[in-house]
């Protein structure tokens, strides 16, 4: 058997062994009707246009306004309309608008005179979609890869306490059973980002949000390749972790490097995203990119070059830290005598397989 070989095999039993995971189940579950919640029911909740009780003659600029218009006969009939709950509010001489304990502001709206607008910037982003863009990109990455990759440690732990690592390395190269590990837990979180953002597009569409849909495709488009670099990198980075320690207890402790170096960049990108200068340090640096440098296509701040080269930093970077943390897994995985440093793991790489 050759490493590809072994590889596509120990990715495939993760996958088969994760998609059984209750708790993997339940989650992804639970990911999807956020989204669905979060898209589909502000419309819903919202309410649809004010009835309103108004003569014949002054029903045209309500009914323009889109607004569900009921005829009555004169005003002491609008105002019982009102009275009696048939209607959100009536429209009597005056004119006045009449209503229950609540200010109809879409009746006032179509009654009073509108003066021209004329925009100076059309194409600028609203603020709270500025907001709440640059949050969705971060809280993606920052977590599904620390809830993949606390998977991934949590597997090569239990493979160390069980002895069962002792069976495998047997079978097949370890670099191979490192890379599996890898392959299964991206192939997860791709499959679990996919279906969120399928739900979410189908709700936006539900929600008559299609100017934002046509905002958000280049950036989600250009999310794919960093989210897929910076997982690979962050994924290694919890497969040395785990592979230094014998017991589940122990992660919290080796691991804290690498839940900083993903819980920095995603503060960082929230609380910075409205500073052009941060933000164009953050989309080079390869622990920040994967989120900053989408957002920044997404506002139009970044150049046509810009990802392409952001990108190929973060390709390096994945790279040296995908053959760092392959020499520090070899190292540290047959070592069952407590936790391993780094550097103990570093000098005495095991040559098995």
């Amino acid at each position: 058997m050759n490493t590809t070989q072994a590889t596509r095999l120990v990715a495939a039993r993760e996958i088969r062994v994760k998609l059984r995971d209750r708790t993997f189940l339940i989650s992804t579950l639970f990911f999807l009707l956020m989204a669905a919640a979060a898209t589909i029911l502000p419309p819903l909740l919202s309410g649809g246009p004010s009835s309103v009780a108004v003569t014949e003659a002054a029903a045209g600029p309500l009914r323009a306004a889109g607004l569900e218009v009921r005829t009555v006969a004169d005003d002491r009939a609008a105002e019982q309309a009102v009275r009696d709950g048939d209607v959100d509010a009536a429209v009597v001489a005056g004119p006045a608008v009449l209503a229950m304990d609540d200010a109809p502001d879409d009746v006032v709206t179509a009654l009073s005179s509108q003066p021209d607008v004329r925009l100076l910037d059309p194409d600028a982003v609203d603020p709270v979609v500025a907001f709440l863009v640059p949050f969705a990109f971060a809280f993606v990455f920052f977590l599904t890869s620390q809830t993949f990759g606390v998977q991934i440690a949590q597997s090569v732990v239990e493979e160390k306490q069980t002895r069962v690592v002792e069976i495998l390395v047997a079978a097949v190269p370890v670099r191979a059973l490192l890379a599996g590990k890898l392959v299964a837990g991206t192939v997860l979180a791709l499959g679990q980002i996919a279906l969120i953002a399928l739900v979410t597009v189908v709700g936006m569409r539900f929600a008559d949000s299609g100017g934002l849909l046509t905002l958000l495709g280049p950036a989600i488009g250009w999310f794919v390749p960093f989210f897929l670099l910076g997982f690979l990198l962050i994924a290694a980075m919890w497969a040395a972790a785990g592979a230094l320690v014998n017991r589940q207890e122990d992660i919290a402790g080796v691991s804290m490097p690498v839940q900083l170096a993903v819980m920095l960049p995603f503060f960082a990108v929230i609380f910075l995203n409205d500073n052009a200068t941060a933000m164009q340090v953050l989309s080079y640096l390869p622990f920040s990119s994967p989120t900053a440098m989408p957002l920044r296509l997404f506002t139009g701040d970044a150049a046509g070059w810009e990802p392409l080269v952001s990108l190929a930093l973060l390709l390096v970077a994945a790279a040296t830290f995908l053959l760092a943390g392959a020499r520090v897994y070899e190292g540290s995985l047959l070592r069952t005598n407590g936790r391993t440093s780094i550097r103990a793991a570093w000098r005495s790489r095991e040559t098995i397989g």
